[in-house]
């Protein structure tokens, strides 16, 4: 979670990234990571883990990353979950969970992405929540917070 939070800092610092930052880790090693990069790339798929999934894929030269972790700053979206599950990541670690973010972070508040894992029938997918949860809320607006317009998403 330490190399995530350090690739969110640095997508902080980019115009059009974000700092969200996710790393996949197979075998001990890191294979794959990643910050936002959706106004960088003008592509609004371009969040951590999906960067991160498409690099795994790359350098391993597979589209299924079994045995597989991935670590995220921030709690998956439904996009990033599902790209999860389609890639057959075995587990999902997260630094800060949607409640304790403001609400742009998430497209709806009251369907929680977690969901689609038991949904997609992986009860073999563990969910690690609250890693570094402190470390990480302090890179996102909180709950209460009232970002500029112009940063908000999803609202």
């Amino acid at each position: 979670m330490a190399r995530a939070l350090d690739l969110a800092k640095q997508g902080d610092k980019i115009k059009g990234a974000s700092p969200i930052g996710c790393v996949i880790v197979l075998d001990g090693r890191v294979v794959a990571e990643g910050h936002n990069e959706v106004g960088l790339r003008h592509d609004p798929t371009a969040h951590a883990e999906i960067v991160a999934i498409r690099q795994a894929g790359a350098a391993l030269e597979r589209d299924e990353l079994r045995g597989a972790t991935l670590y995220s700053t921030l709690q998956p979206c439904g996009m990033c979950t599902m790209a999860s599950i389609w890639s057959r990541i075995d587990r999902i670690v997260y630094g800060v969970g949607r409640d304790d973010v403001h609400r742009m972070y998430f497209e709806d508040r009251h369907l929680d992405t977690m969901n689609f894992i038991r949904d997609a029938y992986r009860k073999d997918m563990p969910v690690v929540a609250g890693v570094m949860a402190k470390e990480c809320a302090a890179l996102s607006y909180g709950p209460d917070d009232e970002p500029p317009i112009e940063e908000q998403g999803n609202i």
